[in-house]
């Protein structure tokens, strides 16, 4: 059980922990409950979730317990980290609509049940919503120093920026250490992961539970995951990688980490597929033409924890044949439109690009292709002329693909 750290430091997760000595030993001693929390700011997860999600499906497979925690309570304050103004407030109604859509990923990721390593799912709004607040600020807020808040990264960088930080979000700080002091209560968690953004939140929330409770209670936090090129992960031109298959489909989230960077292979095929690391490091020692199979393998492995093994083995294959074959494949996504459309209408459609002016740009960039024949015209119109057997294919690029249909 004791595993779980240097399983997660080989495979690249870590960035930092607290009394790491001492977590060693209590993980040492059995099942560890251990929590990582959400806010339902949206009705899907994305990619960018997937560390600490990832670094919960590892500590399972540890032999320790993860508690996944909802924020229905917290996402009506919004998170304040690392972000430069405050998040609209949603309401009750689109919280509960958005929690119903993305606890349907974890499901995933990680065995839910009823024995001593099984995950359970849990909401804060259960204690969040029938706080006192008087009774609040005596019993809890009395142990945090506003001078130490104003020295936490999520506080200070936006007082440095001089933008605005309201005392609703000032709040932010107690609601989650108090999380930490609920679940420990109710249900022994005794580590939290996050973020490395969440450093100075879950510090708060230990100093919380060894005050109040007098129990043990540590932290770990992740590595901040950007592409070798800088960007940031999850994140491409038509928006964010959802995990939710209604939101993008298993083809297209197989094509995202098909397109993943040389230089980013090894890391993600360790941080986001369950493959020994033996097969990672051979994977990723592969050079040139090669690298390709390693990605295709980092693709079909990725998809299949979320997707099911089926749909990735499926989305391999229409990748395989559209663009080996050079066939049109069936699971390509789908985009329907009256016709006569204009080819810069369907690239916005498709999702390759972001606005028109941007498709201008890759059609004089010579980047785009009708039925596998070069765009040169900016004004070209996809017509019932071009359809074989109901469908045109559309490509930017050379990796993004989409079938045109009259709707």
């Amino acid at each position: 059980m004791d595993d779980f750290l240097h399983a997660a430091r080989e495979r690249g997760f870590i960035h930092q922990v607290t009394d790491e000595e001492s977590l060693v030993a209590r993980l040492k001693a059995g099942p560890l409950p251990t929590y990582a929390g959400f806010d339902l700011t949206a009705d899907s997860l994305h990619v960018g979730h997937l560390l600490p999600i990832m670094l919960l499906r590892l500590l399972q497979r540890c032999g320790h317990k993860p508690v996944v925690l909802m924020g229905g309570g917290t996402t009506r304050i919004g998170d304040p980290s690392f972000r430069d103004e405050v998040r609209p407030l949603l309401s009750d109604e689109t919280i509960a609509h958005n929690k119903a859509g993305i606890r349907r990923a974890f499901e995933a990721f990680l065995a839910f049940g009823d024995g001593p390593t099984d995950a359970i799912e849990l909401d804060n709004a259960e204690w969040l919503d029938k706080l006192e607040y008087i009774p609040f600020l005596r019993d809890v807020g009395r142990h945090f120093s506003v001078n130490r808040m104003l020295t936490m990264d999520s506080v200070r960088l936006r007082l440095d920026r001089e933008q605005p930080l309201s005392f609703l979000e000032f709040n932010y700080m107690l609601l989650q250490s108090y999380d930490f002091l609920e679940l420990n209560r109710r249900y022994g968690v005794g580590l939290q992961l996050g973020g490395r953004d969440q450093w100075g939140n879950i510090i708060m929330g230990t100093d919380l539970v060894r005050r109040v409770a007098g129990q043990e209670a540590f932290g770990v936090t992740t590595i901040l995951l950007t592409t070798a090129s800088g960007a940031k992960m999850g994140k491409t031109a038509a928006g964010a990688v959802w995990l939710n298959a209604d939101r993008l489909s298993p083809y297209d989230y197989w094509q995202f980490w098909r397109n993943t960077e040389d230089a980013d292979v090894a890391r993600f095929l360790a941080l986001f597929t369950d493959l020994p690391m033996a097969e990672v490091r051979r994977l990723g020692a592969l050079a040139g033409a090669e690298v390709n199979e390693a990605k295709k393998i980092l693709a079909t492995e990725a998809s299949a924890i979320l997707h099911g093994r089926a749909a990735a083995e499926a989305a391999a294959e229409t990748a395989r044949a559209t663009f080996e074959a050079g066939t049109l494949a069936e699971d390509l996504p789908t985009v329907s439109a009256p016709l006569p459309a204009a080819v810069l209408d369907l690239l916005v459609a498709a999702g390759f690009v972001a606005s028109k002016g941007e498709a201008r740009r890759l059609v004089r960039g010579g980047g785009v292709r009708l039925n596998d024949e070069p765009v040169g015209d900016e004004t070209r119109q996809v017509t019932g002329a071009d359809l074989r057997d109901g469908t045109a294919k559309l490509s930017a690029g050379r990796k993004k693909h989409a079938l045109v249909r009259a709707g």
